[in-house]
C-alpha cells in the first residue's frame, strides 16, 4: 500500500476533516497568518485564537518564556471580540487562504471561545451560530470551548475544574448553537472521568485534550517572576506524555471523539495520540519553530498507515487499547 492510497478523512463529532490534523488555538493566529509557509490543503481544520464577547487586552508583558523542552506563555487571550472577528477576520481568512490554495481547499475554522460567565459563553456561541447559518459558505464549522478561564460570577472558580459547573456551561452553549461543539478540558485534574461525563451528558460532540499546564518561571538573578502575569501555561515537547495519558484515560470512558494536542512535533507524536484514542490531533507550539509541522504530520500519518497496512487513518484510533473498551 502506498501512502497516497490511505484515506485520511475523519469525522470529529460532525466536523468533516480531510486529514486528521488541525492547528491548535493560540498558535496559528486567526488562520491566514501562515499563508506561504504551509500547504493548507494538508490541514483538516484551523483553530482560531480564542474569542470572547468583547475586545480583551490580554496580560502585561513579558508574555512568554522558553524553558527546557517547551514554552510557558501568558498571552491572556487577547482578542478583538466576536463581532470584529466575524466582520473582519473570517472574511480575511477566506480571501487570503482561498487565494493561496483555491477556495475548495480552505480548511474549516474551529472557533475557540471563552468567557467570564455562562451567559457570555452562550452569547458568543449564539453569534457564531447565526453567522454560520446566514452564510452556508462560511468557514466557521465548529466551536471549541476553552473551559480553563476564570468564572467571574462564581468567585473566580475555573469552569473546567468543577464537573457541575462544567455541565452547566456546556449545556448553555449546546442550547445556543447547532455547530459541532468541542470542549477543551483542563489537564490539571486528578481524574478526567467526571469531566468527560459532564461534557457527554450536557451535549458536547467532541473533546479536546490537553490545554496547557499551569507553570511558572523565576529569574534567579532578579529574584522575580519572569512573566508579567507571574504564572502561565506550559506547552511543547515536555507535555506530550501527559497528553497521551489524558487521551488514553478519556478514551476508556467515553464514546465522544477526541481532538488531541500536546507536544506534537513529529508524525510519531500524532500517531501515538491516535493509538491512545484520538480521532484527530492538533499541532501547536511546534508551529513556532517549524510552520510546516502540521502538513509533515499529516503526510507522516499516511506513511505510517501505509507501512502497517491500515487503509484508513481512523483504523488506528484507539488501536493500543484492548479490543473491548470499557464503555
Amino acid at each position: 500500500m502506498e501512502a497516497s492510497e490511505v484515506v485520511l478523512k475523519v469525522d470529529l463529532g460532525g466536523l468533516a476533516m480531510r486529514t486528521p490534523v488541525a492547528t491548535a488555538s493560540g498558535t496559528f493566529g486567526y488562520g491566514p497568518e501562515y499563508v506561504g509557509a504551509i500547504d493548507y490543503s494538508r490541514l483538516g481544520a484551523v483553530t482560531a485564537k480564542g474569542v470572547r464577547l468583547g475586545p480583551w487586552p490580554g496580560n502585561p508583558m513579558p508574555r512568554h518564556v522558553e524553558v527546557l523542552g517547551g514554552l510557558v506563555n501568558a498571552i491572556g487571550l487577547q482578542g478583538p471580540g466576536v463581532d470584529a472577528f466575524l466582520a473582519h477576520y473570517v472574511t480575511h481568512y477566506v480571501r487570503t487562504v482561498g487565494s493561496a490554495c483555491g477556495a475548495e481547499n480552505v480548511p474549516p475554522l474551529i472557533v475557540n471561545i471563552w468567557g467570564g460567565s455562562i451567559d457570555e459563553y452562550a452569547e458568543v456561541a449564539k453569534r457564531l451560530d447565526a453567522a454560520a447559518a446566514a452564510s452556508p459558505s462560511s468557514p466557521v464549522k465548529a466551536i471549541e470551548m476553552n473551559v480553563s478561564c476564570p468564572n467571574v460570577k462564581s468567585g473566580g472558580h475555573t469552569f473546567g475544574q468543577d464537573p457541575a459547573v462544567l455541565a452547566k456551561v456546556v449545556a448553555a452553549v449546546r442550547a445556543a448553537t447547532r455547530l459541532p461543539l468541542i470542549v477543551k478540558l483542563a489537564p490539571n485534574v486528578p481524574d478526567v472521568s467526571p469531566y468527560v461525563a459532564a461534557c457527554e451528558e450536557s451535549g458536547a460532540d467532541a473533546l479536546a485534550l490537553i490545554n496547557t499546564i499551569p507553570a511558572m518561571v523565576i529569574d534567579v538573578e532578579t529574584r522575580r517572576p519572569v512573566l508579567g502575569n507571574v504564572t502561565g501555561g506550559l506547552s511543547g515537547r515536555c507535555v506530550h506524555p501527559v497528553a497521551v495519558k489524558a487521551v488514553w484515560d478519556a478514551y476508556r470512558v467515553t464514546k465522544l471523539p477526541i481532538l488531541a494536542m500536546g507536544g506534537v512535533y513529529e508524525p510519531r507524536d500524532a500517531v501515538e495520540l491516535m493509538l491512545a484514542g484520538a480521532t484527530a490531533v492538533a499541532v501547536g507550539t511546534a508551529t513556532f519553530s517549524d510552520p510546516s509541522t502540521a502538513q509533515r504530520v499529516a503526510d507522516g500519518i499516511a506513511a505510517y498507515c501505509a507501512r502497517h497496512g491500515f487503509p484508513c487513518a481512523r483504523d488506528i484510533v484507539g488501536a493500543a487499547h484492548p479490543k473491548e473498551k470499557t464503555t
